[in-house]
C-alpha cells in the first residue's frame, strides 16, 4: 500500500501542477526555483553532507562531467543482530547528480567498481546511483572473518543501513537494481526490508528454490539455440575429455608458467574437468547464436590447440585454480549455504566425466565450515509470489540462469516478468520487444516518481530521461568480469 499511495500522490501532484493557474501556478514556480536553489547548494557541499554521516569516510573522489563521483567507506556491524560485537569497513560508491533527483541503489552481488558507471535504471530515470560492495568480498571483509555472518539477511541489512543513512540527503524515490547475483540481492533486500524501496528492477536473477531439483536446466540445454550449434559445443566438450591426458600436460605447463595452484579444489585433474564441464553453460551465458560460427565444426579432427583455445576462451583455464577461486570464495560459500547451485546432466558426455558437476563445497577452503539451509530460497520465492509490489524481472531467452526464474503469483501487484528474445546473461530492458520495453520503462519512471504526464497517459511514449553515455552506460566489462566459472 505504501508504494501504491506514493504513486497516486505523485500523480496527483503532477496533475495539480500541470492544471494550476494564477496563484497556484506562481506558487509552483516559486517552489521549483527554491528546489533548484536547494539543489545548487547541495551540489556545492554534497561531499561535506555525505561525510557528516556517522561512520562514512572518503576514499577518493573522481571527476566526471555532470556528476560527482565518490568512493566511500562505511562502518557496518559484522552482525546486525548484535552490533556491539564488532564492525568492518564496507565500500560504497556514489554517483551524485542532484539531491532533487531519484536514486538507484545498485549492487552486483560481488565487488564494487570504483569507476563511474550507470545501471540501466539510473539512465532511465536520470538519477543518482549508490553502489554497494557485497559483504565479505575484499576489502569489505571483517577481520577475522566469521563466515556464519555471510548470509542474505545480513547483506540486506547492510543495504538497509546505507539507505537509511543516505535517505536523509537523497529524499526522493529510490529503486534497487542489480544483474545476476545483484538481481538476487535486490530481491532479498526487498523481501527483508519491503518499506525501503519504491521499486525493484532485477536482471537475470536465478531462483534455485529446490537445490536438488535441477531438471529445468537440462530441458533448457536440450532446446537452446540451434541443433547445429549445440552439436558443435558438445563435440568440443567431448574432445576435451577424450584428450584429457595431452591437454592436462598442456594445463600443467600453463599452471607452472602462470603460478597457478590447486589446493582448494584438490587436484589439477579436478580443476581441468570443472573448466570443461562449464564450457556449454558458459557459452550460452555470455555468447549469442551468431557466435557459434567460432566453435570448431569438426571437433574430432580439430587440433589439440584448437580444442584448448575454444575451452580457454569460453570457460577459462585459470577459473578453478586457487588464484581464480579466491576472489569468489564468498559467492561459493553462499551457493553452498543458501543460494543453491545448478547440477546438469550433459548426457552427451557419457562416462567421460569423472566428477560430474562439482558442488560449491569443492571451491571453498576446507577451513571454512558450510551447512546448507534449504528453507532460505523457499522463503524468498514464496514471498515474491505472494507479496511482490512494484518489482520487475528481466531475463534473457538464451541465458541458462533464466531456466529457474522468479515467478509472480496472485498476490503480486504492479509487478512484471519479461524475457528479452535471443538475449544472454546481459539482458536489459532495452532488449525487450517493443510493447514490453515501453511498459517496463514507464513502470520504472513511475516508480521513481519522474514519469512525464505524456508517459502516464500513454506508456508507449516512455523512454530514458538521460541520454546514452558510452562511458557510463556500457556495462559489458562487468559482464565479462565473471567469465570463467559457473557463477550468476
Amino acid at each position: 500500500m505504501r508504494k501504491v499511495l506514493r504513486g497516486v500522490l505523485s500523480l496527483a501532484v503532477l496533475i495539480g501542477t500541470v492544471s494550476a493557474t494564477g496563484a497556484s501556478a506562481g506558487a509552483a514556480t516559486a517552489a521549483e526555483a527554491a528546489a533548484k536553489q536547494s539543489s545548487s547548494t547541495s551540489s556545492e557541499d554534497i561531499k561535506d553532507r555525505i561525510l557528516a554521516i556517522p561512520g562514512m569516510s572518503l576514499i577518493e573522489e573522481k571527476p566526471y562531467p555532470g556528476y560527482r563521483f565518490f568512493v566511500l567507506s562505511y562502518t557496518q556491524p559484522v552482525d546486525h543482530r548484535r552490533p556491539s560485537k564488532g564492525t568492518f569497513q564496507q565500500r560504497v560508491t556514489l554517483l551524485h547528480k542532484d539531491t532533487t533527483r531519484p536514486t538507484v541503489f545498485f549492487t552486483s552481488g560481488y565487488n564494487v567498481s570504483t569507476n563511474p558507471s550507470r545501471s540501466e535504471p539510473t539512465q532511465i530515470i536520470d538519477g543518482n546511483q549508490v553502489s554497494l560492495e557485497y559483504r565479505f568480498f575484499t576489502p569489505s571483509r571483517p577481520a577475522p572473518a566469521d563466515w556464519s555472518k555471510l548470509d542474505i539477511w545480513q547483506a540486506a541489512s547492510d543495504q538497509h543501513r546505507v539507505f537509511k543513512a543516505l535517505k536523509k540527503i537523497y529524499s526522493e524515490n529510490w529503486l534497487s537494481t542489480g544483474g545476476s547475483k545483484g538481481g538476487m540481492t535486490a530481491t532479498y533486500f526487498e523481501r527483508f526490508y519491503p518499506k525501503d524501496m519504491d521499486g525493484v528492477v532485477a536482471y537475470v536473477a536465478p531462483n534455485d528454490v529446490v537445490d536438488k531439483e535441477d531438471s529445468a536446466y537440462d530441458r533448457f540445454f536440450a532446446r537452446v539455440g540451434t541443433q547445429e550449434c549445440r552439436d558443435r559445443l558438445s563435440g568440443v566438450q567431448r574432445e576435451a575429455l577424450v584428450r584429457r591426458e595431452p591437454l592436462e600436460k598442456k594445463y600443467e605447463a600453463y599452471a607452472a608458467e602462470n603460478g597457478l595452484t590447486f589446493d582448494t579444489v584438490g587436484t589439477l585433474d579436478k580443476a581441468y574437468e570443472a573448466v570443461v564441464m562449464d564450457y556449454v553453460w558458459a557459452f550460452w551465458q555470455y555468447s549469442l547464436v551468431a557466435d557459434c560460427a567460432s566453435i570448431p565444426a569438426d571437433a574430432p579432427n580439430a587440433t589439440d590447440q584448437e580444442i584448448w583455445d575454444s575451452i580457454d576462451g569460453i570457460s577459462g583455464f585459470s577459473a578453478y585454480a586457487d588464484q581464480g577461486l579466491g576472489t569468489y570464495t564468498p559467492y561459493y560459500y553462499q551457493a553452498g549455504t543458501q543460494l543453491g547451485s545448478p547440477d546438469i546432466e550433459q548426457p552427451w558426455l557419457g562416462d567421460l566425466s569423472r566428477y560430474g558437476y562439482q558442488p560449491p563445497r569443492n571451491f571453498v577452503p576446507r577451513s571454512i565450515p558450510m551447512k546448507f539451509q534449504p528453507s532460505a530460497m523457499r522463503d524468498v520465492d514464496s514471498w515474491v509470489r505472494n507479496n511482490a509490489r512494484q518489482m520487475l524481472y528481466v531475463y534473457g531467452e538464451n541465458d541458462p540462469w533464466g531456466a529457474e526464474p522468479f515467478r509472480l503469483g496472485k498476490g503480486a501487484r504492479d509487478s512484471y516478468v519479461h524475457t528479452a528474445p535471443g538475449a544472454n546473461h546481459g539482458a536489459k530492458v532495452a532488449g525487450l520487444v517493443t510493447d514490453e520495453k515501453a511498459r517496463a520503462t514507464a513502470a520504472i519512471l513511475r516508480w521513481a516518481g519522474v514519469a512525464p504526464a505524456a508517459v502516464q497517459a500513454d506508456p508507449a511514449k516512455a523512454k530514458p530521461l538521460a541520454k546514452f553515455d558510452a562511458r557510463l552506460d556500457v556495462r559489458d566489462a562487468e559482464l565479462q568480469r565473471d567469465r570463467g566459472t559457473l557463477r550468476p
